[in-house]
């Protein structure tokens, strides 16, 4: 039977995962804000290394509260920064039953959600692919494209496998596992370099910073294993090894942080960076490389900011 699930973030991620429920049969709608004009009179293209398309939601909205149906899955799917209340995005759509999912960046970005729907089931999921809207509700996915869900914070629930199963003739891979935080420390092994340094360096793909940079890369990355470890969340020995020679075989890619960043747009710093930095001070782990990478990334900030109000 067909689920109504409802999209909350019209970026390359929201766009993308939404298309292919949509094509496996699911009743997929979306709230879109800049792109509504267009999305509403064309609907949404993509151009995948799966194929060609264009997905025309079951119901375009610009915000939650306008979602005429009651969703079985709200999606989230927007960058996490300060300027976006997730909380208040969601909170028309969320009944009783509804299960929260997350598809977004970062570390330790649960708890806000968790705290204010405690009676909602909460899954996390990670999106691993190389995906950017390159104009207005037209979508490029250039690589990869497999998913991790999992209950916050622990635990895989039949809703989650449920949802997992949506994916399985969709041409990408959807994965369960029980504990969903050791993996978004995995993949905060690749996100904590790459993405701060892609704009720190004024937009060197990750081909570039890898062959150039693997000495200060694999200092990072330890880094973040490090914390993970301390934390009760252990990595594989070979994980930063696995994620140097993963991204040495993905083809040039810009970052979501830079692509943010060369747009004007506020960044996932705190999300991404930020936040594992504190996990490291309440560890007690020493973290020179990644706390300097941070400072480094505020100072950036800082820039933007005075630019702004000097132009």
């Amino acid at each position: 039977m067909a689920e109504n699930i409802l999209i909350v973030g019209a970026g390359a991620i929201g766009c993308f995962y939404g298309s292919l429920l949509a094509r496996a049969g699911q009743r997929v709608s979306m709230v879109v804000r800049s792109d509504y004009e267009i999305a509403q009179a064309h609907g949404i293209t993509v151009e995948s290394i799966l194929g060609h398309w264009n997905f025309k939601p079951e119901h375009i909205v610009k915000t939650a509260r306008d979602y005429p149906e009651q969703a079985a899955y709200v999606v989230l799917c927007t960058k996490v920064t300060g300027e976006v209340n997730r909380v208040e995005l969601i909170r028309d759509v969320v009944s009783s039953s509804t299960v929260i999912v997350l598809i977004q960046n970062g570390i330790d970005i649960e708890a806000e959600i968790a705290q204010a729907f405690p009676a909602n089931l909460l899954i996390s999921g990670l999106a691993f692919i190389c995906a950017t809207k390159t104009r207005p509700a037209y979508v490029e996915h250039s690589a990869y494209g497999r998913l991790a869900v999992g209950d916050y914070p622990q635990g895989i629930s039949d809703a989650t496998r449920a949802f997992a199963a949506m994916f399985d003739d969709s041409g990408i891979e959807c994965i369960t596992t029980d504990d969903v935080v050791t993996a978004r420390w995995q993949k905060t092994v690749w996100n904590a370099p790459f993405n701060p340094i892609s704009v720190l360096s004024n937009g060197l793909d990750t081909q570039t910073v890898v062959n150039t940079q693997e000495t200060y890369l694999r200092k990072i990355m330890s880094e973040v294993a490090e914390i993970a470890r301390a934390l009760k969340h252990p990595l594989r020995d070979d994980v930063v090894d696995l994620n140097i020679e993963s991204t040495r075989k993905m083809p040039p890619y810009k970052t979501s942080m830079l692509i943010d960043y060369q747009h004007g747009r506020t960044m996932e710093t705190e999300a991404i960076l930020g936040n594992a930095v504190r996990a490291g001070q309440a560890a007690a782990v020493n973290t020179p490389y990644l706390s300097s990478l941070y400072a480094l990334m505020k100072l950036r900030e800082a820039q933007i900011e005075h630019l702004k109000t000097t132009a």
